[in-house]
């Protein structure tokens, strides 16, 4: 005669304090990631807003792993562990193949979410900005017809160690890059020396600029405003003050300034790293090797760097 082991009733208490750990845990996380918009600058290009979702999306599975993981961690910290003095080992509890089956599946469904909706975005922001790589020489009518869908442009982005410098289709050069809100523009991004990229947070627009190449980019402004441009490769001593800003503003400011500005002389441009430079030469020309900056570029609005911008 054979006798069975009588079946173990299920934990209530256990229950519940799980569900209600996950409950807690599920509201923190939402939380998160809707705090997450706010950790940004203003949303200023039709891009932001996927971007930001997206980012908004992995906070929240981030944050609700965190807090669970630690969560797990502080409540056997604080009711399940050993006595003072209990140097034993622990009982040789053999493996769980429901809860390893679990713990496998769920983050393996999580990271093909991430990542079939990161393609979603990614599929969107080239419909937005199409990207396209020409060599340095290309055909000119090839460049203009990079992005057909443009109303303005192509506007010319020369990086240089260490300044910016905008040239306009009709021949205007200036170095704070000005845009009309909600056209569409192309740019068209090159380097003179090393590796640049353009970064300018409002536009959630990040993209290198590559020497002996030209990258064609473009990108809508939604929100009227002057927002930051930076140089975010590291590309020598002065990189981190090679920045310049972006002016949105309404389709007729844009053209009274296009107007205004091709009326006056060439001069010298915003160049950001010679103050740096030249206080280096008079202190003995003394730290890391690094190379003079570039002169600066002449143009018809050098821009005023003292006016505060947006974000």
């Amino acid at each position: 005669m054979t006798t069975t082991a009588p079946k173990k009733s299920p934990n209530i208490v256990a229950i519940v304090i799980v569900t209600v750990a996950v409950a807690i845990n599920l509201v923190i996380a939402k939380l998160m990631a809707t705090w997450s918009y706010s950790w940004f600058p203003p949303q200023a290009s039709t891009a932001s807003s996927y971007v930001d979702d997206l980012f908004a999306l992995e906070t929240g599975i981030g944050s609700f792993i965190f807090f669970g993981c630690t969560g797990v961690m502080g409540w056997v910290m604080l009711f399940n562990r050993a006595g003072k003095y209990d140097e034993s080992d622990g009982a040789p509890i053999e493996g769980n193949t429901k809860l390893e089956i679990t713990w496998t599946v769920i983050p393996l469904l999580l990271v093909f979410a991430i990542a079939f909706y990161s393609m979603k975005v990614n599929d969107t922001l080239n419909a937005l900005g199409p990207k396209q790589k020409y060599a340095v020489g290309a055909d000119t009518r090839e460049l203009i017809k990079a992005d057909p869908m443009a109303q303005v442009g192509p506007v010319q982005v020369i990086a240089r160690q260490w300044s910016w410098e905008f040239i306009y289709p009709n021949g205007v050069r200036s170095s704070e890059l000005h845009l009309p809100i909600d056209q569409r523009v192309n740019l068209q991004l090159q380097s003179e020396d090393v590796i640049h990229s353009l970064y300018v947070p409002a536009f959630r627009l990040k993209q290198d600029i590559i020497p002996g190449s030209i990258i064609s980019y473009s990108l809508t402004p939604t929100k009227e405003g002057r927002f930051r441009l930076r140089d975010a490769m590291f590309s020598g001593a002065y990189m981190s003050v090679n920045q310049s800003n972006v002016i949105v503003e309404s389709d007729e400011a844009f053209s009274n300034w296009l107007t205004r500005t091709a009326q006056r002389a060439l001069q010298p441009g915003l160049d950001p790293g010679r103050a740096l430079y030249d206080r280096r030469i008079a202190r003995g020309d003394k730290g890391w090797a690094t190379v003079p900056p570039a002169p600066p570029p002449m143009v018809n609005d050098p821009g005023d760097p003292s006016i505060p911008h947006d974000a």
